[in-house]
């Protein structure tokens, strides 16, 4: 399989600095990066994370978001500095002709000289919040399902902007990140979905949240990821 699903239309990074509540930091505000970009198991070369907790690693390696999304927050929240230009999400990647509904999870992806994994989608914390300067951005953004995914890195090497993304190989089709994101994020308690995730090659994380969900019987606290440590 050699599809062509879309373009690259910036390459983007940035160093972790302070952020907006005490004792945090964040890369959010990432720039575009002109010519080409090493990547490797970790990511972008110079690219940072504020929380390694939560952020980054071999599972988080680069971040992409569709630019098609950003006429829809437009709409909806009016315009916005930050909407003008890629990097509003703190994505590594920003492209056209594909978004959640056209990736898959496991989808193996060539990006100029780099193979790229689909490894989860995005799951959005308080710091998109303060960043858009709206409260609930982190809930607009998970029940819209424009929520961005992660790669992991399987073959290194340099890209550019301009460059195609070619899909190389789909070994799971009937699991868009679409789907997932409906089974996260909508479809919270539907144990036959949870169930069928598990099937897939899911991050530690998820696999985990998909085994409490059926075990608890219950969808899990959602409060500090969206709400982030208290304001002084």
């Amino acid at each position: 399989m050699n599809v062509c699903l879309g373009r690259v239309e910036a390459v983007l990074s940035g160093r972790a600095v302070p952020y907006t509540r005490p004792g945090t930091s964040s890369a959010i505000a990432k720039q575009s990066v002109a010519g080409a970009v090493a990547v490797g198991r970790e990511g972008l070369a110079g690219d940072e994370q504020g929380d390694r907790r939560v952020h980054g690693g071999p599972d988080k390696a680069v971040h992409h978001y569709a630019f098609e999304h950003y006429a829809h927050w437009r709409a909806e929240l009016g315009e916005r500095p930050v909407l003008t230009q890629p990097g509003a999400f703190g994505e590594n990647l920003s492209s056209s002709g594909l978004t959640e509904a056209e990736v898959c999870l496991g989808d193996r992806l060539r990006v100029g000289a780099v193979v790229l994994e689909v490894s989860q989608s995005r799951q959005p914390c308080w710091k998109l919040n303060d960043r858009f300067g709206c409260a609930d951005m982190v809930l607009r953004v998970q029940q819209s399902g424009r929520t961005g995914w992660y790669y992991r890195v399987l073959e290194t090497g340099e890209l550019r902007a301009g460059d195609a993304i070619q899909l190389l190989e789909r070994p799971f089709p009937e699991w868009s990140l679409q789907r997932l994101i409906d089974t996260l994020y909508r479809k919270v308690l539907d144990f036959d979905a949870l169930n069928a995730m598990l099937a897939l090659p899911l991050t530690p994380s998820w696999r985990r949240l998909a085994n409490a969900r059926l075990s608890r019987r219950a969808v899990e606290d959602w409060t500090a990821r969206i709400d982030g440590p208290a304001r002084l």
